[in-house]
């Protein structure tokens, strides 16, 4: 009798820790985002989301969709899934010259929005991602960039005011799956969802609760094995309780 009370109590306890633990990796979410397509590479992440059924933001550069009627095609696709926001992320990456970029408001605008054009979005709200800088300008979060000096960043943010007034709902995120310049990425996915544990565990958050995951598109080439990489991911997020989140729903309390 008594060993039996016991080992009910052992097991009520034990479903306790597992209802808590399981509510608490329920209320944490991350958000895929991927910037810089359509390039090689794009076509595999839109097979992988739909094959996952995974809610993810493609931040789009429009000169890139422009390139040939393949990457034109790749646009289209990823507008007509359900659970992917194609997002804009600049006409010219500002050629990769940033600070030039945001000395200029109307420059800046402008770049926006052609990208809006090509990439056939409408707003407001348009979800955005501003090239080079980790920026959040949205109704319940504004965060600049901490990576830049604060002069610097005094320069920038008309820009970054005025593009948010434009109807434009900047995302910058919380956490990289960083690549080298080939496109290689550089932490393995066991490595990069330790990370994330990590930041959760500390909180280390723009939101509680809730993380902003940056990755590029030239990650997940055949040559990178992109497909394994990106399948893994997703698989041992979700094995850990992780909810993924459509950005739409970001700013959402």
């Amino acid at each position: 009798m008594r060993k039996a009370l016991a080992l009910t109590l052992m097991c009520m306890a034990a479903g306790l820790i597992f209802t808590i633990a399981s509510a608490m990796a329920a209320q944490r979410t991350v958000y895929l985002t991927f910037d810089d397509g359509p390039l090689p590479g794009t076509e595999t992440i839109l097979k992988v989301l739909t094959d996952e059924a995974v809610p993810a933001t493609l931040f789009m550069v429009g000169s890139h969709a422009e390139l040939t009627p393949e990457r034109g095609a790749l646009v289209a696709k990823a507008k007509s899934l359900p659970l992917v926001t194609v997002g804009n992320h600049s006409y010219s990456h500002a050629n990769n010259h940033y600070r030039h970029f945001y000395s200029n408001t109307d420059q800046v605008l402008e770049d926006l929005a052609r990208a809006d054009k090509v990439l056939g979005l409408k707003g407001p709200p348009i979800y955005a991602r501003l090239p080079g800088r980790d920026v959040f300008r949205l109704p319940e979060v504004s965060r600049n960039d901490v990576a830049i000096r604060s002069d610097e960043e005094d320069r920038e943010m008309v820009s970054f005011e005025f593009v948010s007034a434009y109807g434009y709902y900047l995302y910058g995120w919380d956490h990289e799956w960083v690549h080298y310049n080939d496109g290689k990425p550089v932490q393995s996915v066991t490595s990069l969802v330790s990370e994330i544990d990590h930041l959760f565990g500390y909180g280390r958050l723009v939101k509680k609760n809730k993380l902003v995951l940056l990755m590029h598109d030239q990650m997940f080439q055949d040559v990178f094995q992109g497909d394994s990489n990106l399948r893994t991911l997703i698989r041992l997020l979700r094995q850990r309780g992780y909810a993924f989140g459509d950005i739409k729903t970001y700013d959402d309390d």
